[in-house]
């Protein structure tokens, strides 16, 4: 039973990082799938979150040290 709880508790801290890594993307995914199902257009979140991972593909890009460390 132990295990069970440990492997929930690894999935959960997955899905965290996850969602933190990729917050705004994912959280503009959502938006847009909400949005469809309840019958408007969502072009606008879609638009928004393709925004969020060009400029998350943009940092992951920049070389970081602490000397030009953001916290960002």
């Amino acid at each position: 039973m132990t295990e069970y709880i440990i492997i929930v508790a690894l999935i959960a801290v997955a899905a965290i990082t996850v969602y933190g890594l990729f917050g705004d993307v994912i959280q503009g995914q959502v938006g847009a799938m909400s949005q469809e199902l309840a019958g408007a257009d969502g072009s606008g979140e879609v638009t928004a979150s393709q925004t969020s991972a060009t400029n998350a593909a943009a940092q992951n890009d920049t070389e970081t040290s602490l000397n030009n460390y953001t916290g960002k």
